[in-house]
């Protein structure tokens, strides 16, 4: 039976892929790690098992106040983007003894224009929004994908970047009123379940693309992203995570 990583597989989106896998699922939580620690992070990865198929980033956090870290990061950047790379740079090992291995990522991929990278100010010391943050971490994952590649020259893993769009995922929960209230209920109305976001990415997980990198947007496919400021950010993780 295959092995399947899922960070943030205890929530949300991650949990109804996990939940819906016919396979060996590890659906890593707050109870395995605090994924905002890059030494926790390393630790899990040690205590993880030594062959993985698959591997899914969908761990996040979300904050209305700016939150560093004991080691001096930004937490939304420390778990959305630094625990993201630790992982599949940690478990490339396990991935490639895989006779069939895939990493898939939930992030940007063109979503909301509004969200870039503020390469002056990664830990958003100046002007700090949830929005920001959050966006900035989408864009950030973006370019991890579409730098997999050239960072680990002929590894077999292939690497999917997916957007779901609009989940009710509540998410919304983090708002000030009375924005909460509007993103709550739109999420109800127009946004799409959980369970329903996750059947396509079971589908990405269970046949994996043939192309080292696919980039979609609710499964349609997109332009990938810039491939120098893909290699500009594996560089500027390196030096933070020195």
């Amino acid at each position: 039976m295959r092995t399947v990583v899922i960070a943030g597989g205890t929530r949300g989106i991650g949990r109804a892929l996990a939940t819906s896998l016919d396979a060996d699922v590890i659906a890593l939580g707050s109870a395995d790690a605090d994924l905002t620690s890059v030494r926790e992070t390393r630790d899990l990865i040690g205590r993880l098992p030594d062959r993985i198929d698959a591997l899914v980033l969908s761990a996040g956090s979300f904050s209305r106040r700016r939150i560093v870290t004991a080691e001096g990061h930004e937490r939304t950047f420390a778990i959305g983007v630094l625990a993201r790379y630790l992982l599949a740079d940690g478990l490339r090992p396990a991935l490639e003894r895989s006779p069939d291995p895939m990493i898939l990522n939930l992030c940007g991929v063109g979503g909301i224009r509004a969200g870039h990278v503020h390469w002056d100010d990664l830990t958003l010391t100046r002007g700090y929004s949830l929005f920001a943050a959050t966006m900035q971490v989408a864009r950030a994952n973006d370019l991890l994908g579409a730098g997999f590649a050239g960072e680990y020259p002929g590894t077999p893993i292939r690497y999917v970047l997916y957007n779901p769009l609009f989940v009710d995922s509540g998410m919304h929960v983090h708002f000030d009123q009375p924005m909460r209230a509007l993103v709550g209920g739109a999420a109800k109305v127009l946004g799409m379940s959980a369970r329903r976001a996750a059947e396509p990415l079971k589908a990405l997980v269970d046949v994996p693309p043939a192309d080292c990198l696919t980039a979609l947007r609710r499964g349609v496919a997109v332009p990938l992203p810039d491939a120098s400021d893909a290699a500009r950010m594996y560089d500027v993780i390196r030096t933070t995570l020195k």
